[in-house]
């Protein structure tokens, strides 16, 4: 089967409307895009391998309204973040996450991935 020479899609595609937030965040150098949705302790919400923040916009609404601050980020390389050409590693990964923790103005996160 011959193989697309299509464009891949506009990243800035997976900005879906909703109850949510969409926004840049600088953090250990790069950009990042997130939605944020509600107000309270922060939740981290961190996509797995191909996929990007919507996979968590259920979670969003519901942690919202059990009264945390709940933020999907599209990491280093997905979605409409910064895609740079080398920092796909766990150690760069780390940097990123505690970065956008400090970028989201606060000192800790709950994770989940």
């Amino acid at each position: 089967m011959p193989r697309s020479s299509a464009p891949p899609p506009d990243p800035s595609s997976v900005r879906l409307a909703g109850p949510w937030t969409h926004r840049d965040v600088s953090a250990n150098g790069i950009r990042l895009h997130v939605a944020e949705l509600g107000s309270g302790p922060l939740v981290l919400l961190l996509h797995g391998f191909g996929e990007f923040w919507w996979v968590w916009h259920r979670q969003l609404r519901d942690l919202a309204d059990a009264g945390y601050r709940a933020v999907a980020v599209d990491l280093r390389g997905y979605g409409d973040s910064d895609k740079p050409p080398r920092g796909y590693d766990g150690w760069t990964l780390a940097g990123d996450v505690a970065g956008l923790v400090r970028a989201l103005g606060e000192r800790r996160a709950h994770l989940v991935g």
